[in-house]
């Protein structure tokens, strides 16, 4: 079974970006994140690929400052200091500052309509959104609500966070898109991408509005790759796992 290390979610102890000391400290942490009950010793040096004498002397630092806790039974889990930084960063987090760049950039490359939607009972709802600078391009009114069964965006909420059944649901969980043709509008068309956020939940999608008279295939083509990076990137700085990195 694939472990969140191959997954590429844990910092790299090999890149040399950064002080390999602290890399290999927050690779140790990352390692609780998919393990609630606590890892042994030799657990975490098969989740983090280190040496257990390694991972044993980031462990004595990580105890001292309060971050791991370890148990009678020889088992680790995280200590009550790794809630206070939890604490600060709930304090701190503001969707705005994560979501605006990343459509920002996407709308700088893809030349077009890009917004966030995140579901709101049966519908979704548009929470950012930024337009192009061209004098035709399709307009969505940020914190406006269409139907989950209408436009790529909801299709894409249904697929992956309800496992609706069917030909064009199976083919978003496989593939990690939906594109959709005049079907929320009559003059648009649409790309979404699932993000995720804190692991596996969804948070919603990345969606990319075309007006339908400049949406050939060649056009949706160059357009998907972007919007799925754009939706990897800001799952990866919402603590998701995205298991559509690229496309």
């Amino acid at each position: 079974m694939a472990t969140l290390k191959s997954l590429g979610k844990y910092p790299s102890v090999t890149k040399k970006e950064g002080i390999a000391a602290v890399n290999r400290a927050l690779a140790v942490l990352s390692a609780f994140e998919a393990n609630d009950d606590g890892l042994t010793l030799s657990m975490l040096a098969a989740e983090t690929g280190l040496y257990e004498s390694t991972v044993l002397r980031i462990l004595d630092s990580l105890i001292l400052g309060g971050y791991v806790k370890r148990l009678s039974d020889d088992r680790y889990v995280v200590g009550p200091k790794a809630l206070i930084l939890s604490e600060m960063y709930l304090r701190s987090f503001n969707l705005a500052d994560y979501v605006l760049p990343r459509l920002r950039q996407l709308v700088s490359d893809a030349g077009e309509c890009a917004g966030l939607y995140v579901r709101e009972k049966d519908q979704r709802v548009c929470v950012h959104q930024i337009q192009p600078p061209r004098s035709v391009r399709m307009h969505v009114v940020q914190g406006k609500a269409f139907p989950l069964t209408v436009g790529a965006a909801g299709h894409v909420i249904l697929a992956i966070e309800d496992g609706v059944s069917g030909k064009r649901y199976d083919f978003i969980r496989k593939h990690g898109y939906c594109v959709t043709r005049a079907e929320r509008d009559p003059e648009s068309a649409a790309i979404a991408c699932p993000v995720f956020a804190k692991g596996s939940k969804v948070l919603g999608a990345i969606s990319l509005v075309i007006p339908l008279y400049r949406c050939t295939d060649e056009l949706v083509e160059r357009l998907i790759p972007l919007v799925s990076d754009a939706a990897w990137q800001l799952s990866n700085d919402l603590g998701g796992v995205s298991p559509y990195p690229s496309v």
